[in-house]
Protein backbone atom coordinates (compact mmCIF):
# COMPACT_ATOMS: atom_id res chain seq x y z
CA UNK A 1 0.00 0.00 0.00
CA UNK A 2 1.50 3.70 -1.18
CA UNK A 3 1.61 6.16 1.38
CA UNK A 4 -1.49 8.08 -0.33
CA UNK A 5 -3.32 4.67 -0.27
CA UNK A 6 -2.52 4.65 3.67
CA UNK A 7 -3.52 8.39 3.93
CA UNK A 8 -7.09 8.12 2.37
CA UNK A 9 -8.11 5.21 4.03
CA UNK A 10 -6.73 6.57 7.49
CA UNK A 11 -9.14 9.31 6.86
CA UNK A 12 -11.86 7.34 5.21
CA UNK A 13 -11.93 5.88 8.99
CA UNK A 14 -11.42 8.65 11.22
CA UNK A 15 -14.94 10.20 12.18
CA UNK A 16 -15.37 13.75 12.57
CA UNK A 17 -17.95 16.33 13.32
CA UNK A 18 -18.77 18.90 10.58
CA UNK A 19 -21.70 21.57 12.40
CA UNK A 20 -22.89 24.00 9.95
CA UNK A 21 -24.84 27.12 11.48
CA UNK A 22 -26.83 29.67 10.04
CA UNK A 23 -29.68 30.93 9.53
CA UNK A 24 -33.05 29.67 8.07
CA UNK A 25 -33.07 29.07 4.45
CA UNK A 26 -29.02 29.90 4.18
CA UNK A 27 -28.12 26.55 2.54
CA UNK A 28 -26.87 24.55 5.55
CA UNK A 29 -28.70 21.07 4.17
CA UNK A 30 -28.05 21.30 1.32
CA UNK A 31 -24.51 21.79 1.25
CA UNK A 32 -24.07 19.02 3.88
CA UNK A 33 -25.68 16.46 1.52
CA UNK A 34 -23.81 17.52 -1.02
CA UNK A 35 -20.50 16.79 0.77
CA UNK A 36 -22.26 13.62 2.27
CA UNK A 37 -22.36 12.43 -1.13
CA UNK A 38 -18.83 12.97 -2.18
CA UNK A 39 -17.87 11.57 1.34
CA UNK A 40 -19.60 8.36 0.44
CA UNK A 41 -18.09 8.32 -2.47
CA UNK A 42 -14.88 7.91 -1.27
CA UNK A 43 -15.69 5.46 1.28
CA UNK A 44 -16.59 7.58 3.79
CA UNK A 45 -19.14 6.35 6.77
CA UNK A 46 -21.81 9.68 7.00
CA UNK A 47 -24.82 10.62 8.59
CA UNK A 48 -26.55 13.73 7.78
CA UNK A 49 -28.06 14.94 11.52
CA UNK A 50 -30.85 17.21 9.98
CA UNK A 51 -31.95 19.96 12.26
CA UNK A 52 -35.74 19.32 11.47
CA UNK A 53 -35.35 15.11 11.68
CA UNK A 54 -33.47 15.25 15.11
CA UNK A 55 -36.42 18.22 16.29
CA UNK A 56 -38.96 15.47 14.85
CA UNK A 57 -37.59 12.17 16.74
CA UNK A 58 -34.76 13.52 19.07
CA UNK A 59 -36.42 16.60 20.78
CA UNK A 60 -40.05 16.35 20.06
CA UNK A 61 -41.88 18.71 22.91
CA UNK A 62 -39.00 21.42 23.19
CA UNK A 63 -40.31 24.40 22.26
CA UNK A 64 -37.91 27.36 20.43
CA UNK A 65 -36.92 29.69 24.21
CA UNK A 66 -33.56 29.83 24.73
CA UNK A 67 -33.17 26.81 27.01
CA UNK A 68 -34.78 24.72 24.60
CA UNK A 69 -33.06 25.39 21.63
CA UNK A 70 -29.11 24.90 24.18
CA UNK A 71 -30.94 21.51 25.09
CA UNK A 72 -31.79 20.62 21.37
CA UNK A 73 -27.87 21.65 20.42
CA UNK A 74 -26.58 19.40 22.90
CA UNK A 75 -28.42 16.82 22.37
CA UNK A 76 -28.02 17.40 18.59
CA UNK A 77 -23.90 17.41 19.78
CA UNK A 78 -23.90 14.67 22.04
CA UNK A 79 -25.10 12.41 19.07
CA UNK A 80 -22.65 13.83 16.60
CA UNK A 81 -20.11 13.08 18.95
CA UNK A 82 -20.90 9.66 19.36
CA UNK A 83 -20.75 8.88 15.84
CA UNK A 84 -17.70 10.77 15.01
CA UNK A 85 -15.87 8.96 17.72
CA UNK A 86 -17.05 6.30 16.35
CA UNK A 87 -15.33 6.75 13.13
CA UNK A 88 -18.53 8.51 10.70
CA UNK A 89 -18.49 11.85 9.59
CA UNK A 90 -21.56 13.77 11.18
CA UNK A 91 -22.43 16.23 8.92
CA UNK A 92 -24.85 18.82 11.48
CA UNK A 93 -26.69 21.06 9.51
CA UNK A 94 -28.56 23.26 12.71
CA UNK A 95 -28.87 26.49 13.21
CA UNK A 96 -27.84 26.44 16.66
CA UNK A 97 -28.33 30.10 17.08
CA UNK A 98 -26.21 30.57 20.61
CA UNK A 99 -22.60 30.65 20.66
CA UNK A 100 -22.54 29.31 24.03
CA UNK A 101 -24.41 25.98 22.93
CA UNK A 102 -21.46 25.70 19.77
CA UNK A 103 -18.68 26.57 22.26
CA UNK A 104 -20.58 23.40 24.56
CA UNK A 105 -20.27 21.24 21.80
CA UNK A 106 -16.84 21.97 20.71
CA UNK A 107 -15.56 21.66 24.22
CA UNK A 108 -17.16 18.00 24.65
CA UNK A 109 -15.73 17.24 21.36
CA UNK A 110 -12.01 18.41 22.89
CA UNK A 111 -12.77 16.76 25.95
CA UNK A 112 -13.13 13.32 24.01
CA UNK A 113 -10.47 13.87 21.44
CA UNK A 114 -13.01 13.99 18.43
CA UNK A 115 -12.13 16.11 15.82
CA UNK A 116 -14.72 19.23 15.43
CA UNK A 117 -15.25 21.40 12.39
CA UNK A 118 -17.58 24.94 12.80
CA UNK A 119 -18.71 25.94 9.42
CA UNK A 120 -20.62 29.21 9.12
CA UNK A 121 -22.97 29.56 6.44
CA UNK A 122 -23.04 33.10 5.83
CA UNK A 123 -25.74 33.85 3.93
CA UNK A 124 -27.20 37.44 4.41
CA UNK A 125 -30.98 37.57 6.08
CA UNK A 126 -32.32 39.15 2.69
CA UNK A 127 -31.26 36.23 0.58
CA UNK A 128 -32.19 33.39 3.42
CA UNK A 129 -36.08 35.23 3.24
CA UNK A 130 -36.00 35.00 -0.82
CA UNK A 131 -34.97 31.45 -0.68
CA UNK A 132 -37.59 30.75 1.86
CA UNK A 133 -37.08 27.09 1.49
CA UNK A 134 -39.40 26.23 4.29
CA UNK A 135 -42.02 29.40 4.34
CA UNK A 136 -40.89 30.41 7.61
CA UNK A 137 -40.13 34.06 6.74
CA UNK A 138 -43.18 34.52 5.17
CA UNK A 139 -45.14 33.34 8.13
CA UNK A 140 -43.50 35.66 10.70
CA UNK A 141 -44.32 38.60 8.12
CA UNK A 142 -47.56 37.66 8.13
CA UNK A 143 -47.94 37.46 11.98
CA UNK A 144 -48.49 33.80 12.01
CA UNK A 145 -45.04 32.50 13.88
CA UNK A 146 -42.48 34.67 15.99
CA UNK A 147 -39.03 33.68 16.77
CA UNK A 148 -37.80 33.65 13.50
CA UNK A 149 -34.20 33.26 14.07
CA UNK A 150 -31.99 36.55 12.64
CA UNK A 151 -35.49 38.03 12.20
CA UNK A 152 -37.17 38.33 15.26
CA UNK A 153 -34.61 36.30 17.78
CA UNK A 154 -31.38 36.47 18.01
CA UNK A 155 -28.31 34.92 15.71
CA UNK A 156 -24.92 35.02 17.01
CA UNK A 157 -22.88 34.72 13.95
CA UNK A 158 -19.29 32.68 14.74
CA UNK A 159 -16.55 34.83 15.00
CA UNK A 160 -13.96 32.38 14.17
CA UNK A 161 -15.45 29.69 12.12
CA UNK A 162 -13.11 26.64 10.66
CA UNK A 163 -14.68 27.99 7.49
CA UNK A 164 -17.42 30.31 6.33
CA UNK A 165 -19.02 30.21 3.06
CA UNK A 166 -20.91 32.93 1.31
CA UNK A 167 -23.48 30.06 -0.21
CA UNK A 168 -25.13 33.46 -2.21
CA UNK A 169 -21.58 33.89 -4.00
CA UNK A 170 -20.99 30.24 -5.18
CA UNK A 171 -22.77 27.38 -6.13
CA UNK A 172 -23.74 24.18 -3.87
CA UNK A 173 -21.05 22.07 -5.50
CA UNK A 174 -18.30 25.06 -4.51
CA UNK A 175 -19.39 25.66 -1.03
CA UNK A 176 -19.40 21.37 -0.70
CA UNK A 177 -15.56 21.74 -2.48
CA UNK A 178 -14.74 23.91 -0.26
CA UNK A 179 -15.98 22.19 3.00
CA UNK A 180 -14.10 19.05 1.61
CA UNK A 181 -10.97 20.78 1.08
CA UNK A 182 -11.04 21.88 4.65
CA UNK A 183 -11.31 18.06 5.92
CA UNK A 184 -8.69 17.26 3.31
CA UNK A 185 -6.32 19.95 4.75
CA UNK A 186 -6.80 18.84 8.56
CA UNK A 187 -6.39 14.64 7.58
CA UNK A 188 -10.44 13.84 7.65
CA UNK A 189 -10.94 13.30 3.79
Amino acid sequence: MTNTQENHVSAATTGATVWLTGLPSAGKTTIAYELAQRLRGEGHRVEVLDGDEIREFLSAGLGFTREDRHTNVQRIGFVAELLASNGVKALVPVIAPYADSRDAVRKRHQSEGTPYLEVHVATPVEVCSERDVKGLYAKQAAGEISGLTGVDDPYEAPESPDLRIESHRQTVRESASALHALLTERGLA
